[in-house]
């Protein structure tokens, strides 16, 4: 087992979790769709919320996630992507406010919130647009930003985000620098590489090993330096997330619940 910093926290997990591809390989092929968050919570402590990207999710539906996941599970909800584009233009206060208090029924189970942005979000035109909305956050929550603009990887915004607490991701993803910066008492690292890679999701198929250990030796460079570490995986990373994070849970030394079937 690698030597860690201690008392830091590892919450690692995939991007999203209701894949098709994953019945018969990671889920049972007589499992229902309703119950996959239950049994992928058995496997990995944290997930990262795919769906509420696309729209806030029902009370409702929170609240079951909270009931039907262990008591020590994370949710990393997204922002949904209309608030981040209205921001743009308008003040962001109210719709902001109004998804935090959704995910917020998470209670001790919700982790940092993704704030992911588009790669036409620049910062010459849209670094006012950020700092509004870096201040409409509630302060109740943690946060993190993914940047897919070369324009904000520049040292004034790392200052920004150090002075307003939140989490800089660190993102191995097509077109952009790779690195990992703390900006806050976290890190938050997102594997992406390259969408439409592979077809079908079953099965990785490629050794992305020793990409993993160029990560995990600059993540261990910042752990003296933060309490805990979020990690999410992609299925176009090596063609089949769930054993991908487990590779790498095995890099850092932590233990692996089985996430095969066949």
């Amino acid at each position: 087992m690698r030597e860690q910093a201690a008392g830091v926290r590892w919450y690692l997990g995939t991007m999203g979790y209701g894949f098709k591809d994953w019945v018969g390989v990671f889920y049972p092929p007589d499992l229902k769709p309703r119950d996959f968050l239950a049994w992928y919570s058995r496997h990995f402590n944290a997930v990262e919320m795919d769906s509420t990207f696309y729209a806030p999710p029902a009370a409702a539906h929170v609240r079951r996630w909270f009931t039907i996941t262990p008591d020590d599970f994370t949710f990393c909800p997204k922002m949904p992507r209309d608030i981040l584009l209205a921001a743009r233009t308008e003040d962001p206060r109210a719709a902001v406010h109004a998804f935090v208090e959704r995910v917020a029924l998470l209670e001790h189970k919700l982790g940092p919130i993704l704030l992911q942005f588009p790669p036409d979000f620049d910062r010459a035109r849209f670094l006012p647009a950020f700092e509004r909305l870096l201040h409409a956050l509630p302060p109740t929550q943690r946060y993190a930003v993914e940047f897919r603009h070369r324009s904000w990887f520049v040292r004034e915004t790392i200052h920004l985000l150090r002075a307003h607490g939140v989490a800089w991701v660190a993102a191995d993803y097509e077109g952009v620098p790779k690195q990992v910066l703390a900006t806050t008492d976290f890190l938050y690292l997102r594997w992406i590489d390259r969408h439409g890679r592979y077809a079908q999701k079953n099965r990785e198929q490629r050794d992305v090993t020793p990409r993993l250990r160029w990560w995990l030796e600059r993540i261990e460079a910042r752990l003296p330096h933060v309490s805990a570490v979020y990690g999410f995986f992609n299925n176009q990373y090596a063609g089949h997330l769930p054993a991908t994070c487990n590779r790498f849970k095995e890099l850092v030394g932590l233990p692996v619940h089985s996430a095969r079937l066949l």
